[in-house]
């Protein structure tokens, strides 16, 4: 089945992309979901706009995901979390719990599916994540993790 995608797709492209999938995959998963339309020869006129958007989109948030970079890599983000006596945590920090603690430290608003964790934090101490800003700007975050 070949489909245009109308927003990014992890593992299958960004936006204006022409894919090739399963007839399943697209006729259960994405068409439902809006994250793509059905492929027609009127589609290329649709293709060309996403395109043209995404581009233009992309060239004004480099610059910004650059600053936004540089902010984020100079700032040590403070996660408080229930711990035991050993420094272990009650639970996890994750993705949403990265975001949070940005934003409440007056960094930017992020998504929290951009938020890469390399293993599960479960204890307390300095740990990094990273955000992915653009397509080609990723940050590395460093979280501070205490007992509270």
């Amino acid at each position: 089945m070949k489909l245009i995608l109308t927003s990014d797709v992890l593992g299958l492209g960004a936006p204006g992309d022409v894919v090739e999938v399963k007839d399943g995959y697209g006729r259960n998963y994405l068409l439902p979901r809006g994250l793509a339309v059905a492929w027609t020869k009127g589609g290329e006129k649709q293709v060309t706009t996403i395109k043209r958007a995404r581009s233009a989109r992309e060239v004004r948030d480099l610059d910004h995901a650059q600053e936004l970079k540089a902010s984020l890599e100079g700032t040590p983000v403070r996660l408080v979390a229930k711990a035991g006596s050993g420094g272990r945590l009650f639970g996890s920090i994750g993705g949403a719990d990265v975001a949070e603690a940005v934003r409440a430290a007056g960094g930017p608003t992020l998504d929290k599916r951009k938020v890469t964790i390399p293993a599960p934090i479960k204890s307390v101490g300095t740990h990094t994540a990273t955000v992915a800003l653009a397509p080609e700007v990723s940050a590395t975050v460093t979280l501070e993790v205490v007992a509270g």
